[in-house]
């Protein structure tokens, strides 16, 4: 493959290994990503990023087969609340656009969460950085990776 991305070179400089999964150059939802992919929608997580106080920003990892809880997100990170970012500020805030955001390598330096579903699995699924393609990393090697906290930040889809 002749495709890095920003995470990727991240990752090799780090020496952590890491497999990359393409799906095609289409925008897919995250349950779209894991059908594609054979993946179980458990260990599929998206990228979601928010506003708390202003420009307090802030990145949450749900699995695709939920959504993120807002109360719970802005607990873990000691906020009142949070919202959504409005998609057109996704890019110049991460460098990223909406469906390949990856929570590697952010324009800004933001504060990361990840839903504590993740800790009971070997491996998760998280965006590449471009739409397309996605890594899997070893949960054991997150921590080399990013700086992170586990958060039951979820709330499973009606």
């Amino acid at each position: 493959m002749d495709v890095k991305t920003n995470p990727m070179r991240h990752l090799d400089r780090l020496g952590i290994p890491y497999k990359v999964h393409y799906y095609g150059d289409v925008a897919l939802g995250g349950m779209d990503v894991a059908k594609a992919n054979g993946q179980d929608p458990a260990k599929v997580f998206k990228t979601l990023v928010t506003v708390g106080k202003p420009r307090s920003y802030y990145v949450f990892m749900v699995p695709v087969d939920g959504v993120l809880d807002l109360k719970k997100a802005a607990a873990a990170v000691g906020e009142k609340s949070v919202s959504m970012i409005k998609q057109d500020e996704l890019l110049p805030l991460t460098g990223y656009v909406h469906g390949g955001c990856s929570p590697l390598c952010t324009k800004r330096p933001m504060t990361v969460t990840i839903d504590s579903t993740a800790e009971s699995f070997d491996t998760i699924y998280f965006s590449a950085g471009k739409i397309g393609y996605q890594l899997e990393v070893s949960v054991s090697d997150l921590p080399r990776m990013m700086d992170f906290k586990f958060a039951d930040i979820r709330r499973p889809t009606e």
